[in-house]
């Protein structure tokens, strides 16, 4: 998430800050700010809005200094604002911070300071990272007081640090959260994405967690979490500024599969208290007595997040014994829907700025009815009108066809649904942390998903000329087949269907034969056996088989042609999983095809008009 850019050397700081904030801009953002050091005086300049915006004031107003730090901002806490805009100040305004992650256990610390007397200006988690740096820079060296104050923070992490005492020095750190170090002739940089730096240096040493950095325009010193002095060699970079923008990438799409580890752990991340079994969260605005007195959840979304929605009707009645519709956006308004005075209207949008979804919202609020969102932009609309939100920080998702907005969305539906089956004593405590337990392992499960990449673009190179995909599904994994098939459709255009497998024979049954790839998705579950006789049913007319199993299923080899096998989990999670492959799927058979990837024909990323 948010970009960071750093320099001290002999150049114009403030032009090296806004040419690297320009080069980060594709990651999406709500706010920019740099601050510069000049004769031992710290120059800050921040707004709202594009880097364009900054670059103007700054035109305005022009800071003069050779060592500052940049920043633009995807807000997590705190509305977008100048004043929670980055880089942010100590009490004194003389140390100075930027800052990607999330710190977990802000509002303690936040509590902590204030008591000490430090004052704040934002409702960031950022700023209570300089205050702590303030506190230690009392008695020691900028290095050291980073050093110390990390050790306080839960949570992730990447930031650059100055301070107008030590007016060339940029001290970094990480955790968690991406941070590389540029190695310039006479001069040094930092920058959270390599495209920052790459018209001055390709020389880089990406930080490691628990590492911090000290640079002055003559050196760049690494020492590792116990402050001990590192030898690094620099990585010498050979993309070119397109190829650096995706890391390395062929598509924003691909690099945003592979990020869904990192947005599923960034999810979780401060929502589960594993030693009190329980599930955090307050901005949802759900009190007990309200969620006991729950009638209904009508849960409301279009396109991928109307599939999530499918997963969370599944969970919802499963666990937390809750009656629940899904509706599409487009269409829940116009059917005159019967909401009563205890039931919840939740509606799910990756930007929250869907024109249909946010329609179902406001009738709901119209209607008086209590409504919940699940968004991944702070300070949308629908974030703004709901009356409460559980965010799914997946941070910004460039390429149209939505991936990791997807599993985050299945992620905050998992805890939403573990915090109501609590709340109204629908599950046992066993079976929460039996639940929560899988939780915590779906990173690891989406890394192992992920390596089945190199088999996958083998069979989309065998099948890619297809002009028809059957995908099959049944119970909690039926949504899943809608978005592959969904997937395929928006980036490859083939035709593809998502199809309850039990359904087949009443209709998609005729369509088979000896040209349809049929999609399965027959990973351990208590249907396994009914959709392995869906798959029966399909290779008699000839289909081609391509299946999801879990790994170590034998039987499934009498019928396929093609097996991916997944990791074992329990079936309620498999949904979060079982999407990786489909979506490498979809993209190199896109691929393949010569497809514009990132940008399909007639797609928009947002759509905010009805």
């Amino acid at each position: 998430m948010c970009g960071i850019v750093g320099y001290t050397g002999k150049k114009p700081a403030g032009e090296v800050l806004i040419n690297g904030l320009k080069r980060l801009e594709y990651r999406g953002y709500d706010s920019a700010g740099v601050a510069v050091i000049r004769d031992g005086k710290i120059s800050l300049t921040r707004c709202k809005g594009k880097v364009s915006v900054l670059e103007n004031s700054l035109l305005r107003k022009p800071v003069k200094g050779s060592t500052g730090i940049g920043h633009t901002r995807w807000a997590t806490h705190g509305k977008p604002s100048e004043e929670n805009a980055h880089p942010h100040t100590d009490c004194s305004g003389k140390i100075v911070i930027v800052h990607n992650g999330i710190i977990e256990n802000y509002l303690a610390l936040r509590r902590k300071l204030k008591k000490e007397g430090h004052k704040f200006k934002s409702e960031t988690d950022t700023e209570i990272i300089a205050h702590l740096i303030e506190k230690y820079h009392k008695k020691s060296n900028l290095l050291k007081a980073v050093q110390k104050a990390i050790k306080r923070l839960r949570g992730s992490y990447a930031i650059g640090v100055i301070s107008s005492d030590e007016p060339e020095t940029i001290v970094a750190a990480r955790k968690d959260s991406p941070l590389i170090v540029g190695l310039g002739d006479g001069e040094n940089f930092i920058a959270s994405d390599i495209p920052a730096i790459l018209p001055y240096t390709r020389k880089v040493i990406p930080l490691e967690d628990g590492e911090t950095a000290l640079l002055t325009k003559k050196r760049a010193n690494i020492f590792d979490e116990r402050g001990i002095k590192r030898k690094k060699k620099p990585v010498e970079i050979t993309w070119n500024a397109v190829m650096a923008e995706k890391e390395g990438y062929r598509h924003f799409m691909l690099k945003e599969i592979f990020e869904q580890p990192r947005a599923v752990q960034d999810t979780l991340r401060g929502k589960i208290d594993l030693e009190r079994n329980g599930i955090l969260l307050g901005e949802a605005n759900l009190k007990a007595d309200k969620i006991k007195k729950l009638g209904k959840i009508h849960i409301v979304a279009c396109g991928t997040a109307y599939h999530a929605g499918l997963v969370g009707k599944f969970l919802l009645e499963n666990f937390a014994k809750i009656p629940c519709e899904v509706d599409i956006g487009s269409e829940f308004r116009y059917r005159n829907p019967i909401l009563k005075k205890n039931d919840l209207v939740l509606i799910i949008s990756q930007s929250g700025e869907t024109a249909d979804t946010l329609a179902g919202l406001r009738l709901a609020k119209k209607s008086g009815i209590r409504t919940l969102a699940i968004c991944n932009v702070l300070g949308s609309t629908a974030v703004r009108e709901a009356d409460g939100v559980i965010y799914t920080y997946a941070g910004p998702e460039i390429g149209v066809a939505s991936t990791k907005a997807f599993t985050t969305q299945l992620v905050a539906l998992y805890l939403l649904t573990i915090y109501l089956g609590k709340a109204r004593k629908s599950l046992s405590e066993k079976r929460i942390e039996e639940l929560l337990a899988e939780l915590v392992k779906t990173p690891h499960y989406l890394r192992m998903a992920l390596k089945t990449e190199n088999f996958v673009k083998k069979i989309a190179e065998k099948y890619f000329k297809k002009s028809d995909f059957l995908y099959l599904g049944r119970n909690i994994n039926y949504p899943i087949a809608l978005e592959g098939a969904l997937k395929l459709k928006e980036i490859s255009y083939i035709h593809a269907e998502g199809y309850p497998a039990g359904e087949m024979k009443h209709g998609p049954i005729a369509l088979i034969d000896e040209e349809m790839p049929v999609l399965a998705i027959a990973t351990k579950s208590k249907v396994h056996e009914k959709i392995i006789s869906n798959i029966q049913e399909a290779k008699t007319r000839n289909g081609i088989i391509i299946a999801l199993a879990t790994k170590g299923d034998k039987q499934i080899k009498k019928f396929a042609d093609d097996i991916i096998y997944l990791p074992e989990t329990v079936e309620e999670i498999s949904p979060i999983v079982n999407v990786v492959p489909l979506q490498l799927l979809a993209y190199y058979t896109a691929y393949y095809r010569g497809r514009d990837i990132d940008q399909p024909r007639n797609l928009a990323k947002s759509v905010v008009v009805e």
